[in-house]
């Protein structure tokens, strides 16, 4: 499938909230060095996810894909739990 459609962005993260329909909030951990100081800082983002089985659970660690817009801030879909 990934041919065709050319390459999509995918994040790793850990479900933080399940309590919409066919929906989750998916933190997601990253280290950054700091381009002055050189030092590794922990950045996080939350992101919202389309799960349409509502499959995944609280502390979930799931892969998800870029899509195209869902809604006004969902843009992932989950596409498996680890």
């Amino acid at each position: 499938m990934s041919e065709e459609r050319g390459s999509r962005k995918t994040l790793v993260g850990v479900v933080v909230s399940d309590k919409m329909d066919k929906t989750v909030v998916v933190k997601v951990n990253q280290l950054v060095k700091h381009q002055l100081y050189n030092k590794y800082i922990r950045r996080t983002a939350k992101y919202k996810a389309h799960d349409k089985d509502n499959a995944c659970k609280i502390g979930d660690r799931v892969l998800m894909v870029e899509t195209r817009p869902l809604s006004k801030d969902k843009h992932w879909n989950v596409r498996e739990i680890l």
